[in-house]
């Protein structure tokens, strides 16, 4: 039976991997580099989410990773292979991770960090190829494409994970999928507050 010591170094093992592994791309794949760590955190969540790592535990460890992240940025000295000079979206992730345990159920909280990490991550997959493809700068651009991958993922967490019908998990989906989007706000900041706000009414 796996106990919390070794959930949390299995979690942490996929980060320290999935963090050598980018670094090997270098920063002309910064864009990848920057969804494929969020994403390694998905087994953390989900031994978080079945009990294994406590959210106290989670949260301290989230907040640990986003004061090494926001070192670098305050020294200009960024991890140019996923980090972005005035861009501070990881660092956000990071604390905004280690807040929603914190402050809402594990069901519900699970499925919030699962957006901001697999939706976010193929979003930002999805554009980043478009615009290759079409030769265009992919640095902070949006496009439907991403989106749509953004909105299937979502209500694919949200059919197990938020409490509600059909019309309700498709409405979480793509009120997510529209504060992704948005281009006023980090999404890293924008989806976890308009996601927590969506508990009150689910």
């Amino acid at each position: 039976m796996l106990d919390t010591v070794g959930a949390v170094a299995i979690a942490l093992l996929f980060i320290l991997i999935a963090i050598g592994f980018t670094k090997k791309f270098g920063p002309e794949w910064a864009w990848i580099n920057r969804k494929l760590i969020p994403l390694s955190i998905v087994p953390a969540i989900l031994m978080f989410y079945w009990g294994l790592i406590p959210a106290g535990i989670f949260s301290g460890t989230a907040f640990v990773f986003g004061v090494i992240q926001l070192w670098p940025h305050l020294k200009r000295r960024e991890l140019n292979w996923y980090q972005i000079e005035h861009n501070y979206g990881e660092v956000f992730f990071a604390f905004s991770a280690s807040a929603i345990p914190l402050v809402l159920p594990t069901g519900y909280a699970t499925a919030l960090l699962l957006a901001m990490a697999v939706s976010d991550g193929v979003t930002g997959i999805i554009r980043h190829y478009y615009f290759r493809k079409h030769g265009f700068n992919v640095r902070l651009r949006k496009h439907w494409t991403g989106s749509v991958g953004y909105f299937a993922t979502a209500l694919l967490i949200a059919i197990p994970l938020v409490k509600a019908g059909i019309v309700g998990k498709m409405g979480w989906a793509v009120i997510l999928t529209l504060t992704e989007y948005q281009g006023w706000l980090d999404d890293n900041l924008a989806v976890p507050l308009v996601g927590g706000f969506l508990f009150l009414l689910y």
